[in-house]
């Protein structure tokens, strides 16, 4: 008579839909962000429950499909990580395609053992989770013939063709955060107070958590700013008895003059800056209004720590559909959410594109209205 666990299996083995992936690698590449757990607990989770399917952890994302630097992922490596920051994975900035050179001790290009390895490990899909330069990559992998499917995650939130990334709400809560504390600090000592956020080439993060801190000035990537603008901004404050003054300013502001600049000559101008673009703005502020500035630079605190309950769920959403994508085939795609639903966009169509903030969008209307200045 069989036993008791052999009939729950059988069940349980019933129960599962049909997939056309046995097997899949997943990896985590670029910068690390909230969410990237949670991501990973949902492919993996949906995929096994709902299919069947094994799970090939890659370690230090590209740089472990290059080398083979595999293992398998099973229900013990997800214990956990819903609330888990950072990623069990590893990350690292590799990117197989730039300036591809021979393994020394094979011969074989990035590209070769990419493939080699897919082979070697069995992989019948690849699933990457990253921002743009991961998906960029995501996208020439699958014109090499791999079945490769991506998910938006960056701090950014400026992958193409999706509302919302994961890992953004979490960041925009800490940074909204700070500055809610340093506003006490500016009020208490009569100052300017420079707030530096990421966002390199958009700045949703900086006008999200400009308008939510109440920032006085926000300086964004979309829009160069004029110093002397941000110096009449503050006088006005000044002359309506307001004695401090907060300034967010996204770590890719530029001002008009460099705006001006070819791309080659902006990247020497910034590489010999001697400080970040915050710490330029307070000196030049302060010169301009004879002011006292101080400057905070939050860094790498927006990306670590625990996810925030809507990251945890928008990874949640992303990763289940993930595997939904991978049991039917739907490869070449990014998984994207539009208009509040989960959508497939061909990973070519966001290939090297940045979503920036249009000049006309809501926020900037609202925040224009309520007296935000944006240096212009």
């Amino acid at each position: 008579m069989p036993s008791i666990d052999f009939c729950r299996q059988l069940c349980y083995t019933v129960k599962m839909a049909s997939s056309k992936v046995k097997t899949f690698g997943i990896l985590t590449s670029g910068g690390d962000a909230p969410g990237l757990n949670a991501a990973i607990r949902a492919v993996c989770r949906t995929a096994k429950i709902q299919y069947g399917m094994n799970a090939i952890g890659i370690r230090n994302g590209y740089r472990g499909l290059v080398q083979g630097d595999m293992f398998e992922l099973g229900p013990d490596n997800l214990v956990g990580l819903l609330t888990a920051g950072g990623t069990i994975l590893g990350t690292a900035r590799d990117k197989p395609f730039k300036n591809p050179r021979p393994d020394p001790d094979t011969g074989l290009l990035p590209v070769e053992a990419i493939k080699e390895n897919y082979k070697k490990w069995n992989l019948d899909a690849l699933v990457c989770l990253g921002g743009n330069g991961t998906n960029t990559t995501a996208s020439l992998l699958a014109q090499e013939g791999l079945n490769v499917i991506g998910l938006p995650k960056t701090i950014d939130n400026d992958i193409v063709k999706t509302d919302m990334t994961f890992g953004f709400c979490t960041a925009l809560d800490v940074a909204t955060d700070a500055i809610d504390r340093i506003h006490t600090t500016a009020h208490s000592h009569s100052r300017i107070m420079v707030i530096e956020v990421m966002g390199h080439k958009a700045g949703w993060l900086g006008l999200y958590s400009g308008i939510a801190g109440g920032g006085d000035v926000i300086l964004i990537p979309e829009i160069p700013y004029d110093i002397h603008s941000v110096a009449e901004k503050i006088k006005e404050r000044r002359d309506a008895g307001k004695n401090f003054s907060i300034i967010v300013v996204a770590e890719g502001a530029l001002s008009k003059d460099e705006a001006r600049m070819e791309k080659k000559e902006f990247k020497k101008s910034r590489a010999a800056m001697p400080y970040s673009i915050a710490y330029r703005v307070a000196h030049e502020l302060e010169e301009a209004t004879q002011l006292e500035s101080r400057v905070t630079v939050l860094g790498y605190l927006q990306r670590g720590g625990t996810p925030s309950p809507y990251d945890r769920v928008l990874a949640t959403q992303f990763g289940t559909a993930a595997a939904h994508f991978l049991a039917e085939g739907r490869f070449g795609n990014l998984v994207a959410m539009q208009d509040s639903t989960i959508v497939g966009v061909p990973l070519e169509e966001i290939a090297g594109k940045i979503k920036n903030i249009p000049l006309d969008h809501p926020m900037i209307r609202a925040a224009r209205e309520l007296g935000t200045g944006f240096g212009d």
